[in-house]
């Protein structure tokens, strides 16, 4: 009996509407038996998805990373398992799982993969799969238009953050963790599940998305420029070494400022401080590539 499948494309996604048919077509060669809803408007998905927990045996969500965001609650929810198209613009979890771009082994890897148990972040009642984060990166939020990231693709992340890091001023914050409180003056506070964020940053050189904790840096600098010597290390996670990277590990920590500001959770901005996160353990599962690397 083929596997019946909940198949969910973000048509606003960079690539979404465009591909549709193409992987239409290709999961069911694939062998799914597909049940096909319209996403014009993610804030729906949690709806459709619980509608469906009896019907169906998987969830396929096509888009980029906020499209997923706005997915999971209904996954952990309903335990349905996730396998991934990436048609969005950094497609972040995506490279953190070992997904590539390609829609053809995409499908081929929700038919054939493996299924793994990975964890979630969760910040103010809010699941995350890649980054949560406050300050520089919620500027960049702000401005990256979908428009942009259309024409421009995962360039435009690190064009509106060129855009912006000129105007970053630091912010004083206070950080709770393992029984610390931590005074900071920051541009930037990120809170890491998975490895990846921001069009293919890494959040620490080690950070894997079932490792069973939270990743934190605070990016101490008090001029814009600074930050042009750190861009390369980001890249690999490699940034948590340099001096002016404050680099934290742990299960639970909180973030307090003295008047609440935004935090952005995979791209999309969903709460603000003060802000509980933590790790939720196992969370959900996903289709990943056959073979066993770690995530």
């Amino acid at each position: 009996m083929s596997p019946r499948a909940l198949l969910l494309v973000n048509h606003h996604a960079r690539q979404g509407k465009k591909r549709l048919t193409e992987a239409i077509e290709c999961l069911k060669k694939s062998g799914f038996d597909l049940i096909e809803e319209s996403t014009e408007h993610p804030n729906r998905l949690t709806e459709i998805i619980r509608h469906y927990r009896d019907q169906v045996d998987l969830v396929i969500v096509g888009g980029g990373d906020g499209t997923l965001n706005a997915a999971v609650d209904a996954l952990v929810d309903t335990q349905l398992p996730l396998g991934i198209l990436p048609l969005g613009t950094a497609n972040d979890l995506a490279r953190t799982l070992g997904i590539p771009n390609s829609l053809t082994e995409a499908c081929t890897i929700i038919a054939t993969g493996e299924q793994r148990r990975i964890d979630l972040g969760r910040v103010n009642g809010k699941h995350f799969f890649n980054v949560a984060s406050m300050g520089l990166s919620v500027k960049i939020t702000e401005r990256l238009t979908k428009e942009v990231k259309r024409r421009w693709g995962v360039f435009a992340y690190l064009a509106t953050a060129l855009q912006v890091m000129w105007e970053s001023r630091p912010f004083s914050a206070e950080i709770r963790i393992n029984g610390e409180s931590i005074h900071v003056r920051t541009v930037q506070i990120a809170v890491g599940n998975g490895r990846y964020y921001g069009g293919g940053m890494a959040v620490a050189h080690d950070a894997t998305i079932d490792d069973q904790r939270l990743d934190l840096y605070s990016l101490e600098i008090n001029h814009w420029w600074q930050i042009i010597p750190l861009l390369p290390a980001m890249r690999q996670g490699r940034h948590i070494k340099w001096r002016e990277v404050r680099a934290l590990q742990g299960q639970e920590m909180e973030v307090y400022t003295r008047k609440p500001r935004p935090i952005n959770t995979d791209g999309e901005i969903t709460t603000y401080t003060p802000a509980h996160f933590h790790v939720i353990p196992k969370a959900v599962t996903v289709f990943v590539p056959s073979g066993g690397a770690q995530l």
